[in-house]
């Protein structure tokens, strides 16, 4: 079981990008949860968002609420995050995760079964 980032970059704040997450594998709700978390140069891994598939709610770091959206395409077996408005802030290497949490541990990066390796955000004022 493989997960895969990719479409980062560097934009302007302000502006939108999307990461996408592709899972190989396995598939998507093989796993009752997939989260997104974000690392900044020397910090540890920070909660963006996750989706649980029963039922389709989504959860989201108060540093984003009303910016990101999380979301997965079942056909494609690919996870997304929609960032818009992008901040100077939300620079770091954004990572995609796989897991059967319970709600208690959604965001919790160690509490994921599979991990991938990332993809560089970097928004410029």
């Amino acid at each position: 079981v493989q997960l895969v980032e990719s479409g980062g970059g560097s934009v302007q704040a302000g502006t939108s990008l999307t990461v996408s997450c592709a899972l190989s594998g396995s598939t998507l709700r093989t796993y009752t949860t997939m989260g997104w978390f974000r690392q900044a140069p020397g910090k540890e891994h920070e909660f963006v968002a996750a989706i649980r598939w029963n039922g389709g709610r989504t959860y989201y770091a108060d540093s984003v609420k009303g910016r990101f959206t999380i979301s997965g395409d079942n056909a494609q077996n690919t996870l997304y995050l929609q960032m818009n408005a992008l901040k100077p802030e939300d620079t770091a290497v954004y990572s995609c995760a796989a897991g059967n949490n319970i709600l208690s541990t959604i965001r919790s990066y160690r509490n994921y079964r599979v991990w991938g390796q990332g993809t560089q955000v970097t928004v410029s004022s």
